[in-house]
């Protein structure tokens, strides 16, 4: 913009010289500035209003103003040019996208969602979500005014799964609210009549169980559980993620769900004993001085989730049978009588529940089919022989004498047995009396050599006696070490050659 004195400067060089092109050249500026000053000069200092410059999308305008109303500001300038060129616009997509832009924030400014902020009553709400990530689920659960939060991992999101961790988030707070705000999961719906959930009979029996009043969200409005929702993200980026129980470049690894629960009570009590930004103070302190006092007291025992026990009875094999299968327990629990829960393919053994003290997991296995079995090592003092183990037993007198050789003599005797030997009763008694003859560990190292080549018979073992010595097979490959017999040796001294040696053998 030109200063007053620039102004007058032009208006005077124009009155001087009485054209546009002249006053420009003497003020150094373009005829285009001084039309428009000159033009200002005359209508008494007020800048003349512009007229409206057409656009080429002027005829298309209301068609995209409607659409935008019709598909509340949704529908995408990409989808909306071919209506456009259909109704005649014939410019650049560019030029279109910029009307599209101009329309949809025209519409958003008239049509913005306002909304009162929540407030919220000590001892009032719990709000829950889950979440999932890398194949771990997650509960969140928030009492709203303290701000406590309660984080846990599961394998699911069945009902049965959520009333457990409820039930383990009301213990940890010490309370039950009066409100459990949920979002519209499918585990805790029965039906929605008139936008009005309908929970399950499940939900309703354990709601009253601990006396609070189930209530869900409004469809499509995350804003009503944008608390929870927060603590989500703010546990997938911080738990999930932060302490790697899930692995990015393996998303269908399955986390120890022991260990992640772990991590995650230690997280909780670590960001509870934290100062909130929200409230400005310590949830687990707002929670112990205030609200705790208002929660609702926890009932006496636990409702049974899901449906009837099933007890079994762990045999002296050390297994369960379920569903015309056999599942492995450890071995310790052999003669107990445990309970076993199935869900989600997965059958978990727990002990039973006495007084106060809650079932504890024995083992877990995946479903198999009638007449299979699921056994894993862990639950015995032992790994599992690849062979069947069978022990020699001697009964007769030659064979207790035989056996009492030691082991080469019983894997003698039990190859020899394998490969068929039908003299190996009356062989035994030879075999004994060579003992006697030869001595125990001679005949000991003729067995051995016996059972390396595979040769089962009395005679065999005296012809190796015979020979005098027994060497040791070795594999391929490693080194033969022999024994060579001592000889006598002379001195060098003994080949020196004397000068007169030397001159009595040329005289001759």
């Amino acid at each position: 913009m030109k200063s007053a004195r620039e102004r007058m400067d032009i208006i005077s060089a124009y009155r001087e010289v009485g054209s546009y092109r002249g006053a420009a050249a003497i003020c150094g500026t373009t005829p285009k500035t001084v039309r428009r000053v000159i033009t200002r000069h005359e209508a008494g200092g007020i800048a003349p209003q512009r007229k409206p410059r057409p656009h080429n999308y002027d005829a298309v305008t209301q068609v995209v103003i409607d659409k935008i109303a019709e598909t509340k500001g949704r529908m995408s300038a990409k989808r909306l040019l071919p209506l456009a060129v259909a109704a005649g616009y014939e410019g650049s997509g560019r030029n279109f996208r910029r009307l599209v832009a101009e329309a949809k924030a025209e519409w958003r400014r008239t049509h913005h969602r306002g909304r009162r902020p929540a407030v919220w009553a000590p001892g009032e709400h719990l709000v829950i979500d889950w979440g999932v990530l890398g194949g771990l689920h997650v509960f969140c659960a928030v009492l709203a005014w303290s701000r406590v939060r309660f984080v846990r991992f599961a394998a699911d999101e069945r009902a049965a799964t959520t009333f457990a961790l409820l039930a383990e988030c009301f213990e940890t707070l010490g309370g039950v609210p009066k409100v459990v705000l949920a979002d519209r999961m499918g585990c805790l719906r029965a039906d929605i009549v008139a936008g009005r959930v309908v929970p399950t009979p499940d939900y309703v029996r354990f709601a009253s169980h601990y006396r609070f009043r189930p209530d869900f969200c409004e469809g499509g409005d995350p804003e009503s559980k944008g608390i929870v929702e927060n603590l989500v993200g703010y546990a997938k980026a911080d738990l999930m993620i932060g302490c790697e129980l899930v692995d990015p470049d393996r998303p269908k690894a399955r986390p120890d769900l022991a260990s992640a629960n772990l991590a995650a009570a230690r997280w909780c009590t670590q960001v509870n004993a934290a100062t909130h930004s929200e409230i400005a103070a310590v949830p687990a302190e707002r929670l112990r001085d205030r609200e705790l006092a208002l929660l609702g007291g926890l009932p006496g025992l636990r409702p049974r989730i899901g449906g009837p026990a099933v007890f079994r009875k762990v045999d002296r094999l050390s297994c369960i049978r379920h569903g015309s299968a056999r599942y492995s327990v450890p071995s310790t629990a052999i003669g107990d009588s445990v309970e076993v829960r199935v869900h989600g393919g997965e059958l978990s053994i727990l002990t039973r529940q006495s007084g106060a003290t809650p079932p504890q997991l024995l083992a877990c296995h995946q479903v198999v089919g009638p007449g299979e079995v699921s056994i894993l090592d862990a639950h015995y003092p032992g790994a599992r022989p690849t062979v069947p183990a069978r022990a020699v037993r001697p009964r007769t007198a030659t064979e207790k004498a035989f056996c009492a050789l030691g082991p080469a003599a019983q894997a003698f005797l039990a190859g020899a047995a394998a490969a068929g030997s039908t003299r190996l009763s009356a062989d035994l008694a030879e075999l004994v009396d060579l003992g006697h003859a030869h001595g125990p560990e001679t005949l000991l190292e003729a067995l051995t050599r016996a059972t390396a080549f595979r040769r089962w018979r009395a005679e065999d073992v005296r012809s190796i006696l015979a020979a005098g010595h027994t060497p040791t097979p070795r594999p391929a490959g490693d080194a033969l070490v022999v024994e060579l017999p001592s000889v006598p040796t002379r001195s060098l001294n003994a080949y020196k050659i004397s000068p007169d040696t030397a001159g009595s053998g040329d005289a001759s």
